[in-house]
């Protein structure tokens, strides 16, 4: 296994939980009578953008807006490859809000965003990996997104079928190590998708149930490090038995909506 990894510097669009709250249950993990601590989600969430800035990287806040809970989770807000900016169509209604402020945070940055006609999550179902898009459908972005998505980009989309309710995003059952390869639970995909991730990425990183459901692949790599749940030791182990660096962060907090580090992370592609 290699000894050493070459991280690259990212930039990152966040925005803080500061209307953080679980109102309504769009997937498993949320009920609306879970007690929310928002001073402690706020602490969880600056430890992570501190950890990301510590380690190199640019971040880019969006404000909040009361009456959007989930707003935090940035990730699902839209998809950026070569500058090019494919916005969301939330599935829940609850969230169809957030869209125009991230379109507007991009189009006064200076991007023109794609809105697609079609139900498509943002990063949590596409997932670029430098060769491909790597699609998540089943439970939210629908195959008409995979579809648009290869025709905005150019770039091939593998579409693949989720089946855990609980890993209900592609960034909860798989997250990109590199531009080589990638950490995933096989078990949240259909068989002909386990198929095709076993030949697309025959050295990927292979995790358990339970890291996924202690939220270790809804994690953030820059090529040697790897931002993580705490609670995924044995993923961790993996990772670094395979050459990269974990950095845990706890959000434990933001774990009651069914999200993490990379649902609190949308990546801005140049």
């Amino acid at each position: 296994m290699p000894d050493s990894r070459v991280p690259r510097p990212r930039r990152f669009l966040v925005c803080a939980p500061r209307h953080f709250a679980v109102q309504y249950a769009i997937n498993p993990w949320m009920h609306p009578d879970t007690s929310v601590d928002v001073d402690l989600a706020q602490e969880q969430w600056q430890s992570l953008i501190r950890a990301y800035l510590d380690h190199g990287h640019t971040v880019d806040t969006l404000p909040c807006v009361p009456g959007l809970p989930d707003m935090v989770f940035a990730a699902n807000s839209a998809v950026v490859v070569g500058g090019r900016v494919f916005g969301s169509l939330f599935h829940a209604p609850q969230r169809r809000p957030e869209s125009s402020h991230y379109d507007l945070w991009f189009k006064t940055a200076g991007y023109e965003v794609y809105r697609p006609r079609s139900v498509c999550e943002g990063e949590g179902d596409l997932v670029p990996t430098g060769r491909y898009l790597l699609a998540g459908t089943g439970f939210r972005t629908t195959r008409d997104a995979h579809r648009e998505a290869q025709e905005f980009f150019g770039v091939p989309v593998i579409s693949l079928t989720l089946v855990d309710p609980y890993l209900y995003h592609l960034d909860t059952a798989l997250f990109v190590l590199d531009d080589h390869n990638i950490a995933y639970f096989p078990g949240a995909f259909s068989p002909g998708s386990r198929e095709v991730l076993a030949r697309l990425y025959p050295d990927a990183v292979l995790a358990t149930r339970d890291d996924a459901m202690a939220f270790g692949l809804n994690s953030v790599s820059d090529g040697r490090h790897v931002f993580i749940a705490p609670r995924a030791e044995a993923l961790a182990a993996r990772l670094a038995d395979h050459g990269y660096v974990p950095v845990p962060v706890d959000l434990s907090e933001l774990h009651k909506a069914g999200g993490g580090i990379k649902c609190c992370t949308q990546e801005i592609r140049s």
